[in-house]
């Protein structure tokens, strides 16, 4: 499993004490320090069956700064996929993938759910 998170993230916190503690193994990836690229976002979001729009971190401040509520309708996926590769910052986080599977965001009984 690939666990991408941000440090900092009181949300990522809590995932990975809760993947610790279902003693889930998983190699930690830095969402700041290595941004997805456009190819793996676009990868994770056909694995996840979310709407693209799921994939972006709506309360951060780069979500904001670049007006993206207004503007996401407007963009094509790949547009998207292309804008999210710029800054970690702007992706949903955490993002975990295993195989065939790839959750944005932790919800306990979603990971439950797909993991256990």
């Amino acid at each position: 499993m690939l666990f991408v998170c941000y440090s900092r993230c009181s949300t990522c916190a809590k995932a990975k004490k809760w993947l610790e503690g279902q003693r889930l193994a998983f190699d930690q990836r830095d969402i700041k320090g290595e941004n997805p690229k456009a190819a793996e976002l676009k990868d994770w979001h056909q694995k996840s069956g979310l709407p693209i729009k799921r994939l972006f971190n709506t309360s951060g401040i780069p979500y904001r700064q670049l007006k993206l509520k207004d503007r996401l309708a407007l963009m094509s996926d790949d547009d998207c996929y292309d804008l999210l590769a710029t800054d970690g910052m702007l992706v949903k986080r955490p993002v975990l993938i295993d195989g065939d599977t790839a959750l944005f965001g932790f919800q306990e009984s979603e990971w439950e759910a797909k993991l256990l």
